[in-house]
């Protein structure tokens, strides 16, 4: 008789496996608007469903929180009753014996104390406070709130200018976002309850590489005021795209020599070429936006003239200061920072780096760009030191996969310690401090300590830092404007002082494209209403009808890398694409959510601003 045998998966354990798998697909888009309560009692059946039974808190006490909370939602709770929940949960997390118990306990009590108002409104009113402004959920996570079931239906007839208008009604930058956009709309996509997120990106890139005559979007009458833009960046060219349709009299100021800021300073040619943000700040600059380059705010008394000759002014500089890594030897030859390094690419001074090694510092979207950008100025080796996991670089990870797809060597879990200089004084070689990954901190990510080993040389002729970037903040807090942590603070209409208004990075730090245009536009809106106005943006684009056909499981299609014999001062285009083929695929797999479900219901599509 044999002792041990094979096992093999039993189809009722082949079923649970494939629920779960549905069940993590369905949390993974749930809409923002839920109902915290209903939430919280899904997910502790779940978890009670779990239990083995063996401890009472667990067994018992999860099914009496179960009670508790359906009391609450059937409208039979009584005074008290959140607080009675509160206490029960407490309990539970601090007496189970494991975590199935203690852990769904625990997030029950992080639901009732982030949640306590929409709670008590349960047990005195009966109702949700929670409400869902915008059902499409692709269309409410993405910063600007563009309408994407809207240009996808578009693209996938082939009417691109029809497509890029109907984005330009949120994001005057459809063909860089295109490019580069960090797709955030794409973690809610309703597809991943079928298969996989819709390339919402792909699509928009697709449609501004074959659109041909632009729409002219409309313009209000002439208003008499003036608004200075101060930055041209995503958010100051963003700002000024909208103040103009409104009416308004607009003047951007920048330092440089062209506007862009780091879409053109910051992000190489080969992820965003030259031309395709050119073809975007064009069209801005087109509608009548006065630009004045070459001019340095470097004083409250700049800034303060500027308050008297304009009715409104925003604040939109960027982040364009570089972080010190505070370490011994920083001071040395060729420690460059990531700013410097880039924005150097993007005026076209390139550094000879043939034949180099180079240590590239950090984790961020800036150091993945240093070091394929490296690669491309002819360095024999790229290595990038980052101090946590791999998993934890807060860069995209299709920028991660690009670079070590392109030959960069990653190296986490090892922290700057020194640098090394020969007897000129250059970089000689780069100490590390090999990492331990540590306790969860309270934003979610873990911490990380110095390992029991010694620190490990890493000969280089080079080390580029790039480990975030930091906003010029002196003239404006000279000026009278209120800062904390090195950023302008403003309340929720980006006012910041008087006629003062800030927006982007200067304002949330170092953040991404579509973070920049969202602060842009809302600051639009509340320049147009500061000035007593209370203009509408609109597009007459007309939608097509969502087809009544059903959605087959597809495979989504990626973006591809192209193959190239050298990277050597190539700064060609790295990805490729899509053809007309997979776009109108791509296309098809949309959901249309602006049509079926609560897209029609509640919310909808929102038509004007």
């Amino acid at each position: 008789m044999a002792k041990l045998r094979l096992e093999v998966s039993s189809n009722v354990e082949k079923t649970m496996d494939f629920i779960y798998k549905e069940f993590n697909r369905r949390a993974e888009v749930s809409p923002r608007g839920t109902c915290p309560a209903e939430l919280a009692l899904s997910f502790l059946r779940l978890c009670y469903s779990q239990t083995c039974g063996k401890c009472v808190p667990c067994r018992i006490g999860l099914g009496q929180l179960e009670k508790l909370i359906c009391k609450l939602l059937d409208g039979e709770a009584e005074e008290g009753t959140v607080d009675l929940i509160e206490k029960t949960a407490k309990v539970i997390a601090d007496s189970a014996d494991c975590e199935i118990g203690s852990e769904a306990a625990a997030t029950v009590l992080k639901a009732v104390q982030g949640s306590r108002e929409d709670f008590l409104s349960h047990e005195k009113n009966g109702r949700c406070l929670v409400k869902q402004q915008n059902s499409i959920q692709c269309q409410a996570t993405c910063p600007a709130h563009v309408d994407i079931p809207g240009y996808i239906a578009l693209t996938g007839q082939g009417k691109y200018d029809q497509a890029m208008a109907l984005i330009r009604k949120d994001n005057p930058f459809p063909s860089v976002c295109g490019y580069v956009c960090e797709h955030p709309c794409e973690t809610r996509c309703r597809r991943n309850m079928v298969d996989n997120a819709v390339n919402i990106c792909g699509i928009k890139r697709f449609a501004a590489d074959h659109s041909g005559t632009e729409i002219q979007p409309k313009k209000a009458a002439a208003t008499g005021k003036r608004v200075a833009v101060v930055g041209g960046g995503p958010a100051g060219l963003t700002a000024a795209y909208y103040l103009t349709l409104m009416g308004h009299s607009v003047t951007v100021f920048d330092q440089r020599e062209k506007l862009g800021g780091m879409l053109r300073y910051g992000i190489p040619d080969y992820r965003l070429p030259q031309e395709v943000l050119d073809r975007d700040i064009q069209h801005i600059v087109s509608q009548g936006v006065e630009v004045r380059t070459g001019m340095v705010l470097n004083s409250s008394d700049q800034m303060n003239q500027i308050r008297k000759d304009y009715d409104a002014v925003l604040i939109a500089t960027g982040a364009h200061i570089d972080r010190k890594l505070n370490i011994e030897g920083e001071d040395a030859q060729n420690v460059v920072s990531a700013v410097e390094l880039l924005r150097n690419v993007g005026a076209g001074i390139r550094p000879d780096f043939k034949g180099k090694t180079i240590c590239v510092i950090g984790g961020g979207n800036v150091a993945m760009d240093c070091t394929r950008t490296c690669l491309r100025l002819g360095a024999k080796h790229v290595k990038c030191l980052y101090r946590r996991r791999l998993d934890d670089m807060t860069a995209i990870r299709e920028e991660i996969e690009d670079a070590q797809a392109e030959g960069v060597e990653m190296m986490p879990m090892q922290a700057p310690d020194h640098v090394e200089k020969d007897s000129h004084g250059k970089v000689a070689a780069m100490w590390i401090q090999p990492q331990i990954i540590g306790r969860i901190g309270s934003d979610g990510r873990p911490s990380v300590r110095n390992a029991a080993t010694k620190p490990i040389r890493i000969p280089c002729d080079y080390v580029i830092v790039a480990i975030g970037q930091a906003i010029l903040i002196k003239p404006f807090a000279d000026a009278g404007l209120s800062t904390q942590r090195g950023a302008l603070v403003t309340d929720s209409t980006s006012q910041a002082y008087e006629n003062v208004f800030a927006a982007g990075d200067a304002v949330t730090g170092p953040a991404t494209v579509i973070r920049a245009v969202a602060g842009g536009k809302v600051a639009a809106s509340n320049i147009d209403n500061f000035l007593g106005f209370n203009h509408e943006i609109t597009c007459d684009v007309e939608i097509p009808t969502a087809a009544l056909a059903n959605t087959p499981s597809c495979g989504r299609v990626q973006t591809k890398l192209r193959n190239f014999e050298t990277l050597v001062d190539n700064f060609v285009l790295a990805s490729e694409g899509m053809t007309d083929e997979e776009c109108k695929q791509e296309c098809s797999r949309c959901l249309r959510c602006d049509h079926f479900g609560l897209g029609v219901l509640k919310g909808g599509r929102v038509e004007k601003w």
